[in-house]
């Protein structure tokens, strides 16, 4: 939906969390600067890089807002510290890897349009290597822990192109009410990377706020940097995957977490990655206490109970993801 007039429409703030990302940078923010809709500010968060990130900001954007960190403290946290060095009513997260296409942001920023309870809107993500196949077109949350990206590994034939509600965003490219974010927490900065979006997206609905979904178009380049993580990105998703059931998910919904957990170790042992995957899970005991002692806090805050926001969904077979190809995991890197 086109907006109305330039005035009429909310401030518009771009964030773009960067950890050695120089050679990415340039085609992001070229891309941001084609806009049709040309964003307010462009705030980068940049995580300690020691690859010239900071000298080519300086140089070559020096309109760009820098928030420089010494280290790398993860995505959450830089999108956190984006969100609240942000101006804007509406805020777009990018990844530094991503490229979007020039009526990207009209086209979503119009999805807010006389919608005040839509707290973030997902796009139709393509993988930036092979344009031709699908990265994310929204996310869906399952009870046995599993978020499927709608479309992973499809080809973009046509059938994403419907606009609708999903559950979440995948944070590597999306625009999100700023105010709904902040009320309600912002990212958890424990998560450091990987399934931070969709523990957002989790209590943004249980709060009672919307996700939709456009196919406004940007291209990913899918593990830009996981490569360089600490036991890669599967590490943290094993990790992390746990820390959002501890939090939130009722116990009658143990087996079906067993077996998804199972199934994933299994995996592991095929693909020769047991070890990190095994360390992903060593590493959330630490903090399950704490996320089982929130547990009651944030079901009595709870506007929608979490079985409307999470309904029951195949979780088996080619049936399991919300698309024809049945392979959409969140293990799959940023």
């Amino acid at each position: 939906m086109a907006l109305e007039s330039h005035k009429e429409r909310p401030a518009v703030s771009v964030v773009i969390p960067n950890w050695n990302g120089r050679r990415w940078l340039e085609g992001c923010l070229a891309s941001v600067a084609e806009q049709t809709l040309a964003p307010d500010e462009v705030v980068v968060v940049d995580n300690g890089s020691t690859d010239g990130s900071l000298e080519y900001l300086r140089c070559d954007h020096p309109r760009v807002r820098v928030v420089e960190l010494a280290y790398n403290s993860g995505f959450a946290r830089a999108a956190n510290l984006g969100l609240d060095a942000a101006s804007g009513e509406l805020v777009a997260l990018l990844n530094n890897d991503v490229r979007l296409s020039p009526t990207w942001l009209e086209t979503i920023v119009g999805a807010f349009w006389r919608e005040p309870r839509v707290a973030c809107v997902a796009c139709k993500i393509l993988e930036l290597g092979d344009p031709s196949i699908v990265y994310d077109a929204g996310d869906i949350l399952r009870r046995d822990g599993v978020c499927e990206q709608r479309g992973r590994f499809c080809a973009d034939d046509g059938r994403w192109d419907q606009p609708g509600e999903v559950f979440g965003a995948c944070a590597a490219a999306a625009v999100y009410r700023r105010e709904a974010v902040l009320q309600t927490g912002g990212f958890d900065e424990r998560y450091f990377a990987y399934l931070e979006d969709v523990e957002l997206a989790l209590r943004l609905r249980l709060a009672g706020w919307r996700c939709l979904y456009v196919p406004a178009v940007a291209w990913h380049a899918g593990e830009g940097s996981s490569h360089r993580l600490r036991g890669g990105h599967h590490r943290l998703v094993a990790r992390n995957t746990l820390l959002l059931v501890a939090k939130a998910f009722p116990l009658r919904w143990l087996p079906l977490v067993l077996y998804r957990q199972l199934g994933w170790g299994w995996h592991a042992v095929r693909e020769r990655r047991l070890r990190s995957h095994l360390s992903g899970l060593l590493a959330a005991l630490p903090l399950l206490p704490s996320m089982l002692r929130e547990r009651r806090r944030a079901a009595g805050s709870a506007t929608l109970p979490i079985s409307v926001v999470i309904p029951p969904r195949s979780f088996r077979g080619r049936r399991a993801a919300d698309h024809p190809a049945g392979r959409s995991s969140r293990a799959t890197a940023r």
